[in-house]
């Protein structure tokens, strides 16, 4: 039987840009804390469990479907992707989190992980208790309220691609979104580097892996962006914009 992964791995030193006040930049919680004037000392006179754990390396599981649910686990570096297997053994990808996103918030109705967790580079957590968190969430009203509001987002991410879009607005709306998530944790919007392969890419936008190459190369002939490798550039964030509003809806 397989070991639940947030269990497996063995709490790393703590190195961030926070200290024994002050959150992590990209903590998923601290908003929510600090409006309802709390810090990390008092988080920690609460006796909740806040543990740092990693590293992952690329391609190690963090957890597995059908393990037990226990907690949920903020990305704290790196990237996580999150998929299952069909009946045939074929990997699909449901989603990939970045730093500051939350990861196993779809196993809080089961108890089970419902798919597996894969680090696609060097990843590190924050790992929370969920009893722990659900019985701070009645003391703390913005700490509830950020649940939902990640739960909701985590419902949207899964709803994103079902309707029937064309191959360059499922990119562009991709592109965008990852272009605003990492804008909210204070990264560049615009330079990034894409973590996860193009037949990860494909896969998770129902997309063959030569459509994604064709299209990216597109995007580039066309000015809309600049790709090396895995490095890219957005060069016409309000064209890309555009062609991703019937999937994004704003």
């Amino acid at each position: 039987m397989s070991q639940p992964g947030l269990h497996r791995a063995r709490p790393s030193p703590i190195a961030d840009d926070g200290d024994s006040l002050h959150f992590c930049s990209t903590c998923a919680f601290s908003e929510a804390c600090l409006s309802q004037g709390f810090d990390k000392s008092s988080l920690n006179d609460l006796h909740v469990l806040v543990e740092h754990i990693g590293p992952f390396a690329e391609g190690e599981h963090v957890f597995r479907e059908g393990d037990e649910f226990t907690a949920i686990a903020a990305v704290r570096a790196g990237t996580v992707k999150t998929c299952v297997l069909d009946p045939d053994g074929h990997e699909q990808v449901l989603g990939f989190f970045l730093p500051g996103e939350v990861i196993g918030l779809n196993a809080i109705s089961q108890s089970r992980y419902p798919c597996n967790a894969i680090a696609l580079d060097t990843v590190m957590l924050c790992r929370f208790s969920f009893p722990k968190m659900a019985l701070l969430a009645t003391r703390l009203p913005g700490l509830q309220t950020q649940l939902f509001r990640l739960l909701s987002q985590d419902i949207g991410k899964a709803a994103l691609l079902a309707g029937d879009y064309s191959a360059d607005e499922r990119m562009a709306a991709f592109l965008v979104s990852l272009s605003r998530r990492y804008a909210q944790r204070g990264f560049s919007p615009i330079r990034f580097h894409l973590t996860m392969a193009r037949t990860d890419m494909a896969n998770y936008l129902r997309l063959a892996p030569e459509t994604v190459s064709r299209v990216l190369r597109r995007f580039q002939d066309e000015g809309l962006l600049q790709v090396e490798r895995r490095e890219l550039e957005i060069r016409d964030l309000p064209k890309l914009q555009a062609l991703a509003k019937s999937v994004l809806r704003d």
